[in-house]
């Protein structure tokens, strides 16, 4: 089973839902750059459950930085971080592992490994194993920042309610950090306020809600990524599709380009002080695979937590007969807004990859 993503910028995670441990190896790293760990604490803490919209299941995902750092700084060697698992009830399990949860993975890991795989919390498969996607994300985006690009993102849809979208052509600084900031990252206060009722009226329901996520880098030079196969939008659809519960991605218009015709899609170029860019932004930052200096934007689609309090049919896998399924345990009615930090993160992983490759 491969956990491996990256060709100059190798990350392999490791550990399950319940497991002693989880956590991430990264190789390549650039030598020499100092990682906060207080800030990257801090990165890991917008991941974390908190409040009434998340599962009450508590962690506190510090990381324990084993190796690759000599003094706070990248020393050259591969840097590999754990966060110990402390809060774990693997007994909600026991009863689900001959009844495999609709929306879940568990019949087709049970498929691929025999059932030898661990089933508790998920497993692998857990969204658990995104808190090690976002440390190697946030050193990522640490030593981005020092090169002077910004990431940042926003929950841009849930339940049907939608936020304002970021401006594709000129994103300023402190729209990132000011959603750092908000406890329910939205542009627009009030969607976010109605969103939050959404996902209450889901938990209220014993039932969950899905959305999209808007994600953003900007300071980007023009020409990172290559053609075909290792272009910026494949770097990043891979890391993106690692998320759990991830089922689409588009980049500037992404879908609605299919509705455009040339004239309306074509970005015009227009010379600044600052250098080529262009007037619009439908191709979100990239095009044929490379960076063009503009933002780039995409955006996630999350499907609904599928661990719900609802009862569900499903079947007996040990006497292959129809049977009735209620979840127990601890889960989210909404995954999406502990999902920005890791859309960020894995963002932040790409880019320093294409980085790291152009030698800039």
């Amino acid at each position: 089973m491969a956990s491996s993503f990256g060709n100059h910028l190798k990350i392999t995670i490791f550990g399950q839902s319940h497991s002693q441990a989880i956590g991430v190896t990264v190789e390549g790293l650039p030598v020499g750059e100092h990682v906060d760990t207080e800030v990257l604490q801090a990165f890991l803490a917008r991941r974390a459950p908190g409040g009434n919209l998340a599962t009450s299941r508590k962690e506190p995902d510090v990381p324990e930085i084993l190796c690759g750092l000599h003094n706070g700084v990248t020393c050259g060697t591969p840097l590999t971080a754990i966060i110990r698992n402390t809060n774990t009830r693997s007994a909600d399990y026991a009863a689900m592992a001959d009844f495999p949860r609709p929306g879940h993975a568990d019949y087709p890991a049970e498929v691929k490994f025999g059932g030898w795989q661990d089933k508790a919390g998920g497993g692998h498969f857990s969204g658990r194993l995104t808190a090690p996607l976002c440390i190697a994300g946030g050193i990522a985006a640490q030593i981005l920042a020092r090169r002077g690009v910004e990431i940042g993102a926003h929950i841009a849809e849930i339940g049907g309610v939608r936020d304002d979208r970021f401006d594709a052509v000129s994103i300023a600084p402190d729209t990132f950090s000011a959603l750092v900031e908000k406890a329910f990252p939205t542009l627009s206060d009030s969607a976010g306020k109605e969103m939050q009722a959404r996902i209450l009226a889901a938990k209220t329901e014993g039932n969950s809600v899905g959305g999209v996520i808007e994600c953003a880098a900007v300071g980007l030079p023009a020409g990172l990524g290559d053609p075909m196969f290792d272009g910026m939008e494949n770097r990043i659809a891979g890391l993106v599709f690692g998320i759990p519960a991830v089922k689409g991605l588009e980049f500037g218009s992404g879908f609605d380009a299919a509705r455009m015709s040339g004239a309306e899609h074509n970005d015009p170029y227009i010379s600044t002080p600052e250098g080529i860019r262009t007037v619009s932004n439908h191709h979100g930052g990239i095009l044929g695979g490379i960076t063009s200096g503009m933002p780039l934007i995409f955006r996630a689609a999350i499907k609904p937590t599928p661990s719900i309090a609802m009862e569900q049919d499903t079947v007996s896998l040990s006497r292959l007969e129809a049977a009735k399924l209620r979840v127990v345990g601890r889960h989210d009615p909404c995954i999406v807004p502990r999902a920005v930090p890791c859309m960020e993160a894995a963002l932040a992983v790409a880019i320093l990859d294409a980085w790291c490759e152009a030698d800039i």
